[in-house]
């Protein structure tokens, strides 16, 4: 062959085209000649392009993936031949129409996905509709055996035996007894607590509310907050151990009186003893003990901010006065202005600045509690039988032997008001309450009157709110609880003669004193605790009977 020839048989290798195959000659453009004319100029080289070459990789996978692709849907379609109908239809059933997209099958297979996150910019009628469409999935099984109501025995259980309302029911279902023990629990909470409301979205001010929760968490203090609707009817209250179990003694009890700022009981009796007890309602254990000789004790008493004990004597016109702090014992023999012969009741002002001591011939004398210096006196008609303070310490309330009740002014020490007890012929106790609302006065025929605090300032013949009338032998003790939920009323001449009234519906309550047929004999002096719920009772048999608030 000619080498002209075979010049022109011979394939480019720039045109990229292999050789064997027959290809037509494309002119060079790079030398600028254009087919059939003449040769063009050569551009400038910053408008030059570069040459799009294809890549010769990437159309080789591209023809790889789409020879492949028809490979498995000819295999497909050859099996799909042989399948019977059937078969396909439950496939097309079940995995749907996906003859041309596998990836379609692989997204149904899958499931939709939930979107944890919401999206910032949804407004709330939408989330809201979500969490809605999320919650009303219904569950692909039931079970019928579990809708069938299986009987729960109650009457066998202790802790069910008490949610039975009557006799009849000794079996519940159990869709009766989750109802009966949510009504339990609310009625315990005092209805539906926040936390437990599901329906209730948060909101700003919830968010505030949490925040407030969290600072209180972080803080240490009492947040004990006193109850404001204590039931009437019955009171759940159980028996503890004595106060005094460390200490017995076969003498009266004389007083009884919880500290006003510590978990301490003061215990004194006939016996020339005063006994100090911290009270855990189990074992109590004792403090201290302070003897007087020759110094049977008519009273005692703390003063207004715990660090002093007073005691009065039965025949005796000493003052005892107990520093706790120092541990020392203080007489005071004789009261400069103060003529009486034996000192027996007194009373301490609730802000610890006055002493008041019941005299004889129907005298009231006015104390200092710094200097036990006589500030003033005051008399009524008859005899005093009891006396007290108001709860602001501004007024002092006097009970006489003739039925009636005069209110002093402590500053000024006149007479405000005098009135009568209403069907009283003998009064023998007199008490306030703590939150300045109530007047209670007891007689020698068993009945406690409960009167307003302004009716007692205004009215010389106020009406009683009610008329306490389950003793029958004379009232000698009367006293209200911190709170203002409870009067206690008591006899010293009869056995089981205490009742505690609930306040302000002025009802007894029905289970008490006896609780476990344990009953409690003559009562002289009983006491509140300020905080912890705790009820103290002195007795002749020498116990200090404490209860406890369940």
């Amino acid at each position: 062959m000619p080498p002209e020839r075979r010049s022109r048989t011979r394939p480019d290798r720039r045109t990229g085209v292999r050789p064997g195959r027959k290809s037509r000659m494309k002119p060079d453009r790079r030398a600028g000649a254009g087919p059939g004319g003449p040769p063009r100029k050569a551009a400038p080289s910053s408008q030059r392009k570069p040459p799009a070459r294809p890549s010769t990789a990437a159309a080789a996978i591209a023809v790889a993936a789409e020879e492949e692709r028809r490979l498995r849907q000819q295999n497909r379609l050859t099996l799909e031949e042989d399948k019977p109908a059937v078969e396909r239809c439950l496939e097309e059933l079940v995995f749907g129409d996906v003859e041309d997209d596998e990836d379609a099958l692989l997204r149904r297979l899958q499931g939709p996905r939930v979107q944890v996150q919401e999206d910032s910019g949804d407004s709330e009628v939408e989330n809201e509709a979500k969490d809605n469409f999320l919650f009303q999935k219904k569950p692909v099984w039931v079970d019928e055996e579990d809708e069938d109501d299986e009987m729960v025995d109650m009457k066998n259980n202790r802790f069910r035996k008490d949610m039975m309302k009557n006799a009849s029911e000794s079996k519940l279902s159990k869709d009766k007894l989750q109802k009966r023990l949510k009504e339990e629990f609310q009625h315990a909470m005092g209805g539906v607590p926040a936390w437990a409301e599901t329906k209730k979205r948060k909101t700003s001010s919830d968010d505030e509310s949490e925040e407030d929760e969290d600072d209180l968490l972080q803080r240490t203090g009492n947040f004990i907050s006193t109850s404001t609707s204590l039931p009437k009817g019955i009171l759940k209250i159980k028996n503890c151990q004595h106060a005094n179990a460390e200490r017995p003694t076969t003498a009266r009890i004389s007083s009884v009186q919880f500290h006003p700022r510590a978990q301490v009981v003061m215990v004194a009796a006939l016996d020339n003893a005063i006994s100090l007890f911290q009270v855990d309602g189990k074992t109590n254990p004792k403090i201290q003990s302070i003897y007087l000789e020759k110094f049977p004790i008519y009273k005692a008493c703390f003063s207004a901010n715990g660090e002093e004990v007073l005691a009065t004597s039965i025949h005796s016109k000493v003052l005892y006065v107990y520093d706790m702090l120092a541990g020392k014992l203080i007489p005071v023999h004789q009261v400069r202005g103060l003529k009486e012969k034996i000192v027996r009741s007194f009373e301490v002002s609730p802000d610890g600045s006055f002493l008041l001591i019941n005299g004889v011939a129907g005298y009231l004398h006015l104390l200092s509690m710094k200097t036990k210096e006589l500030i003033g006196s005051m008399k009524i008609n008859g005899r005093v039988a009891a006396s007290t303070f108001s709860s602001d310490s501004k007024r002092m309330y006097a009970s006489s032997g003739d039925g009636e009740v005069y209110v002093w002014d402590v500053n000024s020490r006149k007479c405000l008001n005098r009135f009568v007890d209403e069907g009283s012929l003998y009064g023998l106790s007199i008490a306030t309450s703590r939150n300045g609302q109530y007047v209670a006065c007891g007689s020698n025929c068993g009945v406690v009157n409960i009167y307003n605090q302004d009716s007692c300032l205004q009215e010389t013949n106020p009406k009683p709110i009610k008329a306490i009338m389950n003793l029958v032998t004379g009232v000698t003790s009367l006293t209200f609880n911190p709170t203002t939920e409870i009067l206690a009323v008591a006899s010293e001449e009869m056995k089981e003669a205490v009742r505690l009234v609930h306040l302000p519906s002025c009802t007894v309550f029905s289970n008490f004193p006896v609780i476990k047929k344990k009953t409690v004999s003559l009562v002289h002096t009983m006491d509140f605790s300020p905080r912890s719920g705790y009820f103290a009772l002195g007795n002749e048999k020498g116990k200090a009977l404490i209860y406890r608030s369940s």
